[in-house]
């Protein structure tokens, strides 16, 4: 995994994957760090994370592993490595949304109750939300 200046290729990337909608919505995000696992010489992408920051809270704002190389491990390096940037910043939390909440509830997240979810997500704007796409607010506390 190497860090990477390469935000918009992850963008694509990540919608590729079905895991962003490329609407006209913004939300401003500060980005903090994004990695990059490629496979080959011709630096193929096989998986990405983006860490964030919203309304001074960490997040993260993708994160995604190619089908042909899920359950290998890559997604789980990834978080870590995501979760041990947000702690070396200082953060005491770090917060996403879940299209596969079942892999983040296995490494501590919970759900955030709609009411109590911050209102910088856009998912209840998105075409696909409670249509293609039902996704989880979660919440990771840090030690």
């Amino acid at each position: 995994m190497k860090q990477t200046d390469e935000y918009d290729r992850l963008v694509e990337f990540f919608v590729k994957n079905d895991l962003e909608f490329n609407g006209d919505e913004e939300v401003t995000t500060d980005i903090v760090r994004c990695y990059k696992v490629t496979h080959g010489d011709d630096d193929f992408l096989v998986g990405g994370v983006v860490i964030a920051k919203r309304q001074g809270e960490y997040i993260i704002d993708g994160i995604a592993v190619d089908p042909m190389y899920r359950k290998m491990n890559i997604g789980n390096v990834m978080l870590e490595k995501a979760i041990k940037v947000v702690k070396e910043l200082g953060g005491n939390s770090i917060t996403l949304v879940a299209r596969a909440p079942e892999f983040f509830r296995k490494k501590g997240f919970v759900t955030v109750e709609p009411d109590k979810a911050p209102d910088f997500f856009e998912c209840k704007h998105c075409p696909q939300f409670q249509k293609k796409c039902f996704p989880e607010i979660m919440k990771l506390e840090i030690e």
